[in-house]
């Protein structure tokens, strides 16, 4: 079975269904590439993977490990490049609920940002700028 389905609606306009649970995400061409800019960007799609899949790894590692992380944000920001237009760099800071996070446990949610498989699948020329802040 696939992953997900993608239909274009037109005018830089797509959708995109995740066929297991049927949830549908919109996505627009960024408005500096001629789009509307009125939803995320496929590159907007692949920074907010980074921050999302992150926090999903730290999540398991907290719980496996009795502890929370409940309350956790993070802000991304994408950078592009030019000649060629990619993605250049990833800028993800992750705040921590306001608790007290032993060394060890600082040393797991550090590791986990390091190696979650988005972060593991991107390439070496996209440079990830990632800090973790404990409130």
């Amino acid at each position: 079975m696939a992953t997900s389905t993608i239909k274009y609606l037109g005018d830089l306009r797509l959708e995109a269904r995740h066929e297991k649970s049927g949830q549908i995400i919109t996505t627009d061409a960024p408005t500096d590439n001629q789009g509307k800019g009125e939803a995320f960007s496929p590159t907007d799609l692949l920074a907010t993977s980074l921050g999302v899949c992150m926090i999903t790894i730290m999540g398991i590692a907290a719980k496996s490990h009795g502890f929370s992380i409940e309350g956790t944000t993070a802000d991304v920001t994408k950078i592009m490049g030019t000649d060629p237009r990619r993605v250049k760099e990833i800028v993800v800071n992750i705040y921590f609920p306001k608790k007290e996070y032993t060394d060890s446990q600082r040393r797991i949610l550090q590791h986990c940002a390091d190696t979650c498989p988005v972060s593991m699948s991107l390439s070496s020329a996209l440079k990830q700028n990632v800090t973790l802040h404990y409130n």
